[in-house]
């Protein structure tokens, strides 16, 4: 069997193991929770409002509205009800995504392959073998560590649900603010679903609270732990 077919199996072998690992490794979100939410808010209507500007880039129409349709399913689970055309709602929703793609570092172990000269011998028979240069048989030698930069796709997303009825006229105040953070391989639009589950989790939750929440890749159901 010729070598590059051995490599190639090894690669292949290697390969399959990683997807295997990537698949049963769960798809982590980082969740933080503020709230006061009001107690008489139960059965409430709500409503979208845009988001506000800021740098970089926007979601087009399209998408935040496919981001808001999640965010309403997840509401409507909790008794919310989204207002009918032209109804004022209680509840002003404004959700806001940030998608980049940042670098990170890791440290890696750097080791050095030490060629040393093995002297000519003669063996028990008198045969003689002349000295040759190889690999240390003590294998490689560590030298230290190197920095290596990689990107992770960083998608954010935050939801707030502001009270008309809490602040003062005019000024709706808010009584539900939520983050939940992805870093990883998938872009926002793949992993937007997971984030708005993950900010609903368990509504309204402890505030002040920062948790993980997990989902299975294969089912896409929350881990509880």
């Amino acid at each position: 069997m010729s070598k590059l077919l051995v490599h190639a199996r090894v690669f292949l072998a290697l390969l399959a193991a990683a997807l295997l690992s990537a698949c049963a490794t769960p798809l982590v979100t980082q969740v933080t929770n503020f709230n006061q939410w009001p107690p008489d808010a139960e059965g409430s209507t709500f409503s979208f409002i845009k988001p506000p500007a800021r740098a970089g880039a926007v979601p087009g129409e399209l998408e935040q509205a496919t981001y808001e349709k999640y965010a309403q399913a997840e509401l409507e689970k909790y008794g919310l009800k989204q207002a009918a055309a032209g109804q004022r709602a209680r509840l002003l929703v404004e959700l806001i995504t940030v998608s980049q793609l940042q670098q990170r570092t890791y440290v890696q172990p750097v080791y050095e392959e030490n060629m040393v000269f093995y002297p000519p011998r003669r063996n028990a028979a008198g045969h003689y073998f002349p000295g040759y240069w190889a690999p240390s048989r003590f294998g490689p030698t560590y030298v230290g560590d190197r920095v290596v930069p990689y990107n992770v796709q960083f998608s954010e997303l935050t939801l707030r649900l502001l009270d008309t009825r809490s602040g003062p006229p005019g000024q709706p105040r808010p009584v539900f603010e939520t983050r939940a953070v992805y870093e990883g391989g998938a872009t926002l639009p793949a992993i937007a679903p997971y984030l708005v589950r993950a900010v609903m989790d368990g509504f309204p939750g402890q505030s002040g609270l920062v948790r993980k929440v997990e989902f299975d890749r294969k089912t896409g159901a929350v881990i509880k732990k």
